[in-house]
């Protein structure tokens, strides 16, 4: 049985401010009510993904970590199952990722990967596990 560890180990993540900044700068972005998700396409093949919550959206390290929590928690089953490789993904979070439901959050996910042209549609063995 896989578990969202599993799922997040399975992606390489994004820690380099550079590697952020040329996200933000060359890639394309969409704005949902409860993320933010940019997206590069890289030579690579493979899913990169990393997560930031700036000070603006909360003062409190506390509250800005249970934020990103969630959206690695989204990133491991949304990403893993609709995302499609060879794309490097932040997900940014808004006040609203705190306390929107993780079905709502999920789902802007995925309507930011389709308005992004990175939907991928999951294949039956997907689905079944």
């Amino acid at each position: 049985m896989h578990t969202r560890r599993d799922e997040l180990a399975a992606f390489e993540m994004l820690t380099a401010r550079s590697h952020f900044l040329a996200v933000q700068g060359k890639g394309k972005k969409w704005n949902a009510k409860g993320l933010v998700l940019q997206v590069l396409s890289n030579d690579l093949g493979i899913i990169r993904t990393g997560f930031t919550v700036t000070k603006k959206i909360h003062k409190s390290a506390v509250k800005r970590n249970r934020i990103k929590r969630r959206l690695r928690a989204i990133a491991a089953d949304g990403l893993s199952t609709y995302a499609k490789p060879g794309y490097d993904y932040i997900l940014v979070g808004r006040r609203e990722t705190a306390v929107n439901d993780y079905n709502a959050i999920l789902s802007d996910l995925k309507w930011c990967l389709k308005k992004l042209e990175c939907y991928e549609r999951p294949s039956a063995a997907d689905i079944e596990g």
